[in-house]
């Protein structure tokens, strides 16, 4: 049985790793830790997990926690994971990191967005772990950069246009909604119940929200030029989802169907990815509790403009369920192991 850590394990995407690796056949977690609630049991923070996971939660002391496991994740929030990172590494386990802190491969550009990173060395040797675009290299490396929720939706529902470079890189438009638990579990008055409940707001609006340094550095790979993009998140009083609509200018005339076409074979054999029928347009109600990232597909012939719409679960595929589908990859178990969810309907 493979050993497993959960560094961070009372937030919600903590909570949700524990979930999906309980059903996995191949994983033990063997430790759990949390500043917050050191001492009392998972199962007493998370009464969900009653008769399941009563494991005593620790407090963070690296070598003591590397001692138990062959592969820690990391859920700790920015800042906190590169404190902590190099010590798993040096004790030769893999990490598999769910923060902000080793997605960005230029330091300075953390730097801008975040603030000074304590090992930049890290930076250029952490592979970006989307499994739709870098499955070879996750395979080969010890330090996985798990990435984020929006920037998931956004650059798997551009991937094969980028690639056949058929739009215009520099017309991107990314207007996405976000369940409140992509804010996290820490108590702030924007997310309390009376506050998001019956509205519908934007916020990071005008180029500064945090994932949009991650999203252009991934697209502009992808285009194989510096690309810029327009994204404004919104937050909608559900709890868990992402919904990201996709607006881009093609280079030549196309059609609709030969959109689809391009798209079905792109992702064609791709687990987790589902290209819905023409005509069709995903849900977030669809896929929630699963990692399956859902896109549908347009021409707007009137403004000339192909449009994408991508759903996913902002816990699983865009947070522990990619997780643990990297997880898969480094380890050489069969990808969907694990995490053969069907979304909770309704």
């Amino acid at each position: 049985m493979l050993k497993v850590a959960v560094v961070g394990a009372s937030g919600y995407t903590g909570v949700e790793l524990i979930r999906i690796l309980h059903n996995h056949p191949e994983v033990l977690v063997t430790s759990v830790t949390s500043e917050q609630s050191a001492g009392k049991r998972l199962s007493d923070v998370f009464p969900s997990l009653r008769n399941r996971y009563d494991i005593l939660l620790e407090s963070l002391v690296p070598e003591k926690i590397a001692e138990k496991a062959d592969i820690i994740f990391t859920a700790l929030p920015h800042k906190a994971a590169m404190q902590v990172v190099p010590t798993f590494l040096a004790t030769g386990k893999k990490v598999i990191d769910l923060s902000a802190d080793y997605r960005l491969k230029s330091a300075d550009e953390y730097e801008a967005w975040y603030e000074p990173h304590l090992n930049p060395e890290l930076l250029v040797e952490a592979v970006y772990g989307l499994p739709e675009v870098r499955r070879a290299e996750i395979a080969a490396a010890r330090l996985i950069a798990n990435p984020g929720c929006y920037p998931t939706s956004i650059i798997l529902g551009l991937m094969p246009l980028l690639k056949k470079k058929l739009i215009d890189p520099s017309s991107i438009i990314s207007d996405s909604k976000s369940g409140v638990s992509g804010a996290g579990r820490g108590a702030k008055v924007d997310t309390l119940f009376c506050e998001v409940n019956e509205g519908f707001k934007a916020y990071g609006v005008g180029g500064v929200h945090r994932h949009i340094p991650e999203i252009e550095q991934e697209i502009s790979l992808l285009a194989g030029e510096k690309t810029a993009i327009t994204f404004t998140p919104h937050l909608v009083p559900m709890d868990r989802g992402i919904l990201s609509t996709l607006y881009a200018t093609p280079v030549a005339s196309v059609s609709a169907a030969d959109i689809h076409r391009l798209y079905e074979e792109h992702y064609d054999g791709e687990a987790f990815v589902r290209v819905l029928k023409q005509g069709e347009f995903p849900s977030t109600a669809f896929v929630r509790g699963s990692n399956f990232c859902d896109i549908g597909l347009a021409v707007d012939s009137r403004s000339g403009r192909i449009i994408i719409v991508s759903a996913l679960d902002n816990l699983v595929k865009g947070a522990s369920g990619q997780a643990v589908q990297n997880m898969n990859i480094i380890c050489g178990f069969p990808e969907t192991m694990g995490l053969d969810l069907i979304p909770h309907y309704p």
